[in-house]
């Protein structure tokens, strides 16, 4: 269950990010609320899975899974560029994540 309030803690992240962007600095409604909303959800989903996981581990993962969806849907949404080495970089981050969830104390 703490793998799952930590996933929805990121999915939460990337949506709060995105809609923020949308947003316009908080001049359109609509995003602008969806970007409060996301924000506490997300925080509420990573302080569930912190109940059960660590600090460093709960919020290394929460914020990779955010670096890394954010930066993708950065490219597919608003068509922002992404160099070699930043993609390479994204990738390292998703093997980190990976690690964490492989190797993280129970």
């Amino acid at each position: 269950m703490k793998w799952l309030m930590l996933a929805l803690a990121g999915l939460f992240e990337i949506t709060w990010a995105c809609s923020m962007k949308y947003s316009e600095g908080f001049s359109k409604i609509v995003p602008t609320l969806i970007t409060v909303i996301a924000y506490l959800a997300s925080a509420l989903f990573l302080s569930l899975a912190m109940k059960k996981m660590p600090l460093g581990t709960a919020y290394a993962i929460w914020t990779g899974v955010g670096i890394a969806g954010t930066s993708l849907l950065g490219i597919f949404l608003f068509h922002e560029k992404a160099s070699l080495p930043q993609m390479i970089c994204v990738i390292l981050i998703i093997i980190g994540i990976t690690g964490l969830k492989l190797f993280a104390e129970e």
